[in-house]
This record gives structure tokens, C-alpha cells and sequence, in this order.
């Protein structure tokens, strides 16, 4: 089965998969609401502003592992709006760790980063870079969204 494939939730339960986004840089990150790298969020919405247009998106998959995440995707979804004004999708509250972990984490995590970590989720805001054709890029929970690294990697394969 592809990366493309894979389905996961919706916050309002619908099935969905990265096939939608097949030709687009996508940034997949697992979110928590009452994490030290929550203000996270603003980058990753001023990605989202700033690429959309062109082709990418970022998309929010909430975990509770690190016990940071708010209990409902109800009240993720509020807290992401209200609070940071995030208008990228975050979708239904996954496991990215574990016996359970969500299959397009499973996939995703066979990725080194830079560091050449692969495997477990090591916190909140661990981020993967999809470029078209499925090709993944992994970065650590502190490089921040914008950093120079990240932003090079989604301008290289956005198209001008």
C-alpha cells in the first residue's frame, strides 16, 4: 500500500488520504495543544498561507502520547481556531507510537532525519515533508517549521 493510500479520519469523521494532495508538498506533523512547542502553530500556519496557493498544505495529526493533547477533536478544533487562527485540516486524534500506531505513521517513520533517527515518534510537533511522488523528508520536534531547511525543501518542489 502507498503513502497515498492510507486512509485516516476527519474531524468530522469522514475518510480521507494523501491521495488528494498526490501532487502537492504536504507537511505532516503531529500536533498537541498543551505542549512548550505548541506555538509551533503560528509557523505552520504562516507556511500555510504563504505556500497554499502553490500547491502545499499542512496537515495536523493530534496525538495524545506525550498526555499534551486536549480530550476531544472537538476541543482540538476549537483550540486551533481560536487560538492560533490555524486554517490548515487537522484531522481526528491518531496514535503515532506504540502497538496502535496510526498505519501512515508506521510508513512515515521508516524516514531518518538528518540525525539519521528513524522509528519512534520522540514528541509533539515531529515533522515529515511529503513531496510529490511520495518522497519523505523528516525533521525534529525543535527545527521549527520555518526554519531554513524545511522552507528550502517546500520552495525547491513547489512549483513558481
Amino acid at each position: 500500500m502507498s503513502l497515498y493510500d492510507i486512509p485516516f479520519e476527519r474531524m468530522d469523521g469522514t475518510a480521507t488520504t494523501l491521495a488528494e494532495h498526490r501532487d502537492d508538498v504536504v507537511l505532516v506533523v503531529n500536533v498537541a495543544s498543551r505542549c512548550g512547542l505548541t506555538p509551533q502553530y503560528e509557523a505552520l500556519e504562516q507556511l500555510q498561507k504563504s505556500y497554499a496557493d502553490r500547491g502545499f498544505t499542512v496537515i495536523g495529526f493530534p496525538s495524545n502520547q506525550f498526555l499534551q493533547e486536549l480530550s476531544t477533536d472537538e476541543k482540538i478544533a476549537e483550540f486551533c481556531s481560536t487560538t492560533y487562527g490555524v486554517t490548515f485540516p487537522v484531522v481526528s486524534k491518531i496514535r503515532v507510537n506504540g502497538r496502535h500506531t496510526h498505519p501512515l505513521y508506521v510508513e512515515l517513520k521508516k524516514t531518518s532525519d538528518a540525525g539519521g533517527h528513524d522509528g519512534r515518534i520522540r514528541w509533539n510537533f515531529e515533522k515529515f515533508v511529503v513531496l510529490p511522488g511520495g518522497d519523505v523528508h523528516r525533521f525534529s520536534p525543535q527545527t521549527v517549521p520555518d526554519s531554513p531547511d524545511i522552507v528550502g525543501l517546500i520552495e525547491k518542489a513547489l512549483p513558481r
